[in-house]
């Protein structure tokens, strides 16, 4: 396996992850997530660091999916189907079943919808890149 080629797919598939991220928290949920966040006396802009770690998570998010297509682990779908449940539909359970009432409920859940597509779209996203660098042959989808 061609550790470049993976490795691209994978970053890739991280900046679709983080800029679909930015579009849904920073311009969809924004106004939802700042009242949430008065409400708990906090500040809703958080700070640069917490910003850093989760792009930086992010990109390690599309790294693993498109290693694990990459080492025929399945298809690009059904690798970003796991990410999803794993990431987004586990993070909103344990939030709604560990802290009840913290975080509105659109401000829970509408990420575990958005990301249903998401997360499968930039696996297939990173996977269109080690195709097209090996051949001509879509990625597995």
């Amino acid at each position: 396996m061609n550790t470049g080629r993976w490795a691209i797919g994978g970053l890739v598939a991280g900046l679709v992850l983080n800029i679909s991220e930015a579009v849904l928290h920073g311009v969809l949920l924004a106004d939802q997530t700042a009242g949430a966040m008065t409400a708990l006396g906090r500040d809703a802009a958080g700070t640069p660091l917490g910003l850093g770690l989760l792009v930086a998570v992010t990109f390690a998010q599309g790294l693993v999916g498109i290693r694990l297509y990459a080492a025929g682990g399945g298809s690009a779908v059904m690798i970003g189907l796991a990410m999803w449940l794993l990431s987004a539909v586990y993070s909103a359970a344990y939030f709604f079943a560990g802290f009840p009432g913290l975080i509105p409920e659109g401000v829970l859940w509408w990420p575990v919808a958005w990301e249903l597509v998401q997360y499968p779209v930039a696996m297939l996203a990173g996977a269109r890149v080690i195709a097209s660098k090996a051949s001509s042959t879509p990625p597995r989808r």
